[in-house]
């Protein structure tokens, strides 16, 4: 426990410059990363606990989406993620598909395989300090992946083609790989975790609700906080490292205004590349992440409203499941409700940290 917070026992299924606000690099997606577009899936994966609360909380209405078997519910937005952040910041159209429309999305060998490593990197720490070696945890991967496949059954299409097994052990290899670059980074003998893959959220003045997943979070004998996150790709260059820290910021101001505890370290661990990126954050930066948020905010809120949802076309594009109804691609959108209400806000308390 950090300070109340609270930690699930199971852990969480691994899972522009529009409307006035500020363009920034999007998180998990820097220019020159040649896995950018894995690692946007892997934060959309592991965000789907979170996002699944979303649609509980919102108010829903059908629409009809050309050629699926059932309509969709298009849901009005009621919080905030990095992901879901850095995917209005990339393009508001991209938003809409993935948070109003919740138009499914193919698995990626790259995010699911970043999905695989981070289970297995939050269960290691279940042994005794001892016992934390890298065989250990490269024993831990093919369990982990069979908990994947019955909880996602979708990854299985993966590998349907590949009735021998070959591309299905070369991508378990690479996976062990990247577990082993771990121990060359990290040594889980003198870490002791005080959560793992812990859901936060809290609300602030304005009303607007952020929430998210922090992979770990240490908690040093003085009583400093570090929080941890796992990237299975490789680290930016340096020009596009503020980008990157942009999710860090996002968890560390959560923490801070639920907790009155900023974070004396961020810490990003680079599998892929086999680096490591720290940042020491200082209120007056966390303060600028909170307005741009909220200006963020205000333009989804204004998107949600009127269903003007413009698409910014990048070289991400390239690789979006969505090009069928994007009107870049010649697409067409499904039809967008005409009303959208956002939900009430929930009474109780402030915020919570921990299962849901």
């Amino acid at each position: 426990m950090v300070g109340g917070m609270e930690s699930s026992s199971e852990g969480v299924a691994r899972p522009g410059d529009e409307g006035g606000v500020v363009a920034e690099e999007v998180p998990g997606q820097v220019p020159g990363q040649a896995d950018a577009p894995a690692v946007a899936r892997e934060a959309v994966a592991r965000e789907a606990v979170t996002e699944g609360v979303a649609a509980q909380e919102a108010v829903t209405q059908e629409a009809a989406v050309p050629g699926a078997a059932k309509p969709v519910v298009a849901i009005a937005p009621t919080s905030l993620s990095p992901s879901r952040a850095g995917d209005f910041m990339q393009c508001p159209l991209l938003y809409r598909f993935r948070v109003i429309d919740r138009l499914p999305e193919k698995p990626s060998p790259a995010a699911t395989k970043g999905t695989l490593v981070h289970a297995v990197l939050e269960r290691l720490f279940d042994a005794p300090a001892a016992e934390r070696t890298a065989p250990r945890a490269k024993s831990l991967i093919p369990g982990q992946w069979d908990r994947l496949r019955e909880s996602r059954p979708e990854v299985l299409e993966l590998f349907a083609d590949d009735p021998e097994g070959e591309r299905l052990a070369g991508w378990l290899s690479e996976a062990e790989q990247l577990v082993e670059r771990w121990f060359t980074l990290e040594d889980p003998t003198r870490l002791e975790p005080a959560e793992r893959e812990l859901f936060v959220e809290t609300e602030l003045e304005s009303g607007l609700r952020l929430r998210g997943i922090i992979d770990r979070v240490d908690v040093a004998p003085t009583g400093e906080v570090r929080i941890v996150d796992y990237k299975t790709g490789k680290a930016p260059r340096a020009e596009y490292a503020d980008g990157a820290l942009f999710q860090m910021k996002f968890y560390a101001l959560v923490v801070w205004r639920l907790k009155q505890v900023i974070p004396r370290r961020l810490q990003l661990v680079y599998l892929g590349s086999g680096d490591v990126l720290t940042y020491d954050p200082v209120p007056a930066d966390l303060e600028r992440v909170e307005r741009k948020l909220l200006a963020l905010w205000d333009a989804i809120r204004t998107a949600t409203e009127t269903g003007e949802w413009r698409p910014r076309p990048t070289k991400l594009c390239g690789w979006c499941d969505h090009q069928a109804h994007c009107p870049e691609f010649g697409g067409t959108p499904p039809p967008y409700p005409l009303t959208v209400r956002a939900a009430e806000s929930e009474a109780g308390a402030q915020g919570r940290m921990g299962p849901d």
